[in-house]
Formats: C-alpha cells, sequence, structure tokens
C-alpha cells in the first residue's frame, strides 16, 4: 500500500491544521525525510476529490461518503477498531 494521511480541519480552529501536523510528526518519526509521511499529509475538507482506492475515515462528513473509492468506516459496528482494519487489508 502506498499511504498518505488526509485529514480536514475546522475553519473555526486556526491551530489546527498545525496540531494536526504536529501530531503526525510526534508519532511517525519526527521531522523531514525520517518520517514516514514526509510529504504526504494532505488537508482537505473535500476528501471525495482524492483519488484512491481505499479511504479509512471515522466519518462521511466533509465528502467521506462521497470517495469514489472504498470507504472502511474506522469505529463502525463492521470496523470497531485497528485490528479489524488490518484483518481487512493484510
Amino acid at each position: 500500500y502506498d499511504l498518505y494521511i488526509l485529514s480536514s480541519s475546522p475553519w473555526e480552529n486556526p491551530t489546527a491544521l498545525g496540531d494536526k501536523l504536529a501530531w503526525v510528526k510526534k508519532y511517525f518519526g519526527g521531522e523531514g525525510s525520517d518520517n514516514v509521511f514526509f510529504r504526504k499529509v494532505i488537508f482537505s475538507s473535500a476528501k471525495n476529490l482524492s483519488r484512491g482506492d481505499i479511504l479509512i475515515d471515522d466519518r462521511t462528513a466533509n465528502g467521506a461518503g462521497e470517495f469514489t473509492g472504498r470507504l472502511i468506516r474506522f469505529g463502525s459496528s463492521e470496523f470497531p477498531n485497528w485490528q479489524s482494519v488490518l484483518d481487512e487489508l493484510l
């Protein structure tokens, strides 16, 4: 899989984008090219405009429900946790 992080950000929270990027840096390898998601983070409030085969999201808002590929609803009865998502994908 060629993974990207696709996240929306509320307009009302001016620090949300920076906060989310700081989270990615903290949990996925720090600054620069050492990070597995270096240059692979996309912020969009229209997730349906992104191309891909699979979107893992906990909601259908912000275009996730109209995504043209397969939507895996994290937290749903079918995919209640990360292990169930991994079992589906691997």
